[in-house]
C-alpha cells in the first residue's frame, strides 16, 4: 500500500469520552495528530470529507480480549498467524489489540509468548500491543473451553520465566484468586504492573474484594465462566458489580449474555467501568463449521460457537458490531461508547498515546457512519481499511 505523510478529514463530528462532540476537521502528519479545527486549510497528501456523509470519528477500538480471527489463532504460534489477525482486524475499526493466549502445555504457551516477541508489525496493520495470558491459573471448576488438564496453580516462578520470554510482553493475565497461591500471585503481579483480571474464577464475594485490595483491577467476561450471583452469596458477579475499582470486559454478542444482563451491567458499573471485548476465535468471519480451539473442536453454527458438551468457546463478535449492539441495548452515547471501545482499555493498558483524539497522539481512527458501520480505519497515520475499496 502507499502510505500518506500527511491525511486532512474534513467535515466530521469528532467524540472523546470527556469532550462534547466536536464537528470540525483533524490534520494528521507523520503519523500522529497535529492539528484539530474547524475549516482547517492544509495541503495535504490525502483528503477525506465527510461532507453530507454524517460521518463519526472515534478513537480506533482496542481489543484486549481476543484469541484469533479469519482462520488465525495466538496459540498457532506462527508470523503469519499474527500478520493475519493484524490486517482483518483493522475492518472492523480495531487499531490495536492484545493477543490473547489460552489454557495449554508449557511448550505451546512459551511458543506463543516467543512469537509475541519477535512479531513486527507493519504499517498497514492493527498495532500488536503485547499478550493477554487467559490461564492456565484458573479455576477447573469454571474452565469453559479452557482445557483442564492444562490448568496450573500460579506459580510467581513460572510468570517470571515467561515474562521474561515474551520480552516483557505480557500486558494482562486472567487469574482465579481463590485456587492455592492465588492471592500472593496478583500482590506480586500488580507489583510488576501488570493487568491482573478476575476470571474463570469460584471466588467468593469476600475473596474478589480481597484480590482486588492486593491490585486486581479487572475482569473477565462479566457472568461467563465464574461464580454467579445468589442473595446470599454474591459470587464473582456480584462482588464484581458492587465494587468500584475494578473495570469489567462484556462480551455483547447477545449469546455470552442476555441483552437485559448487558443493560444492568450498564447501569450498576456505568461507561466508565466497561470494557467491551470480543473473545473472538479463528472462526470469526469464516463459514460455519467446525474448527479447533486449543486441540478441541469448536462447532460453530447460528448460534455461536459451542465444544460438544454445549459450552461456549469463545465468538464471532466483531468490535464495531459490539458498539452498535451496546448502544441499541442501553441508549447509551457517543461519548459513552468512546469510553467503553477504547479509552478505558487505554487506562487500563497505561496508554497516553491511544484511546484519545487530541493534538500530538497517535493517529489510530476509526471513522463511522450514523448507523455506526465502519467506513474508515486509520492506523498511525495510515488508512488500512476504506469501505470504498
Amino acid at each position: 500500500m502507499i502510505l500518506d505523510k500527511t491525511i486532512l478529514i474534513s467535515n466530521v463530528t469528532i467524540v472523546n469520552f470527556d469532550q462534547a462532540e466536536f464537528k470540525g476537521d483533524l490534520f494528521i502528519k507523520n503519523g500522529k495528530i497535529e492539528r484539530i479545527g474547524k475549516k482547517l486549510l492544509l495541503e495535504s497528501d490525502r483528503q477525506i470529507d465527510g461532507k453530507f456523509k454524517e460521518w463519526i470519528v472515534f478513537p480506533g477500538f482496542i481489543d484486549m480480549h481476543m484469541h484469533g480471527l479469519a482462520g488465525f489463532d495466538t496459540m498457532d504460534a506462527t508470523e503469519e498467524t499474527l500478520r493475519g489477525m493484524a490486517r482483518s482486524l483493522v475492518k472492523e475499526g480495531t487499531t490495536s489489540f492484545l493477543a490473547t493466549t489460552m489454557t495449554q502445555d508449557i511448550d505451546r504457551i512459551e511458543a506463543a509468548l516467543l512469537n509475541v516477541r519477535r512479531f513486527e508489525y507493519h504499517a498497514d496493520e492493527a498495532e500488536l500491543l503485547g499478550v493477554h495470558l487467559e490461564g492456565p491459573f484458573i479455576s477447573k471448576k469454571w474452565a469453559g473451553a479452557q482445557p483442564i488438564e492444562h490448568i496450573m496453580e500460579p506459580s510467581i516462578d513460572q510468570f517470571n520465566s515467561w515474562q521474561q520470554l515474551s520480552g516483557n510482553l505480557i500486558k494482562q493475565i486472567t487469574v482465579a484468586p481463590e485456587v492455592p497461591n492465588g492471592f500472593d500471585f496478583i500482590k506480586e503481579l500488580n507489583r510488576q504492573d501488570v493487568l491482573v483480571s478476575i476470571g474463570h474464577s469460584n471466588a467468593t464475594a469476600t475473596e474478589v474484594e480481597r484480590a482486588v485490595q492486593l491490585g486486581a483491577k479487572q475482569c473477565a467476561h462479566l457472568f461467563n465462566q465464574m461464580r454467579p450471583f445468589h442473595h446470599r452469596e454474591l459470587g464473582v458477579v456480584g462482588g464484581v458489580l458492587l465494587e468500584e475499582r475494578v473495570k469489567t470486559e462484556i462480551i455483547a454478542d447477545f449469546v455470552h449474555s442476555h441483552p437485559d444482563a448487558i443493560k444492568m451491567a450498564y447501569r450498576l458499573k456505568k461507561a466508565s467501568r466497561i470494557i467491551l471485548i470480543t473473545d473472538a476465535m479463528r472462526a470469526k468471519g469464516l463459514p460455519y463449521g467446525n474448527y479447533d480451539l486449543g486441540g478441541q473442536t469448536v462447532y460453530v453454527t447460528e448460534n455461536g460457537a459451542h465444544l460438544s458438551t454445549g459450552a461456549l468457546a469463545g465468538s464471532l463478535l466483531t468490535m464495531d458490531q459490539a458498539v452498535r449492539n451496546m448502544q441499541r441495548v442501553t441508549g447509551c452515547s457517543y461519548q459513552e461508547l468512546v469510553s467503553m471501545s477504547s479509552a478505558n482499555a487505554a487506562k487500563q493498558l497505561k496508554l497516553s498515546n491511544k484511546g484519545y483524539i487530541a493534538e500530538g497522539v497517535d493517529a489510530d481512527l476509526v471513522i463511522l457512519d450514523k448507523a455506526l458501520h465502519v467506513q474508515k480505519t486509520i492506523c498511525r497515520g495510515n488508512v488500512v481499511f476504506d469501505n470504498d475499496w
